[in-house]
């Protein structure tokens, strides 16, 4: 018997194939469901080349999700520079980084106890 897919990772699957869709770059996906007092259970962390792209990824994203899954962004942030957006869909937040910006403020190293699994692009 298959077990079904989970609302989580049916989200999760979709928010890295919308990635992937228009080659957002060093894509990590971060478990903090094992540490305590997490404000959600993933982060997805994604590098875009430019503020073009950044945008494209979470338009990617925003519409992919919404198509497919009928659901909204509980909100989203940093859409005004495109140098860091993060979209909140509250069990699973993204955070799409050009990448001076991912560098400078390292939140893998930041959330140091969370499971990295790097996903490999498609491209």
């Amino acid at each position: 018997m298959v077990k079904a897919k989970s609302k989580e990772t049916k989200l999760i699957d979709e928010i890295l194939f919308s990635i992937d869709d228009v080659k957002g770059v060093d894509i990590n996906l971060m478990d903090l469901t094992k540490i305590n007092n997490t404000v959600c259970g993933f982060f997805i962390i994604c590098t875009g080349t430019s503020n073009t792209h950044v945008s494209a990824i979470s338009n990617s994203i925003k519409r992919h999700v919404s198509k497919k899954l009928k659901e909204k962004p509980f909100s989203t942030e940093g859409t005004e520079n495109q140098e860091w957006v993060l979209i909140d869909y509250v069990d699973v937040v993204v955070h799409i980084f050009q990448r001076n910006i991912r560098e400078y403020y390292d939140i893998e190293n930041l959330w140091g106890d969370a499971k990295i699994t790097n996903v490999k692009s498609k491209a």
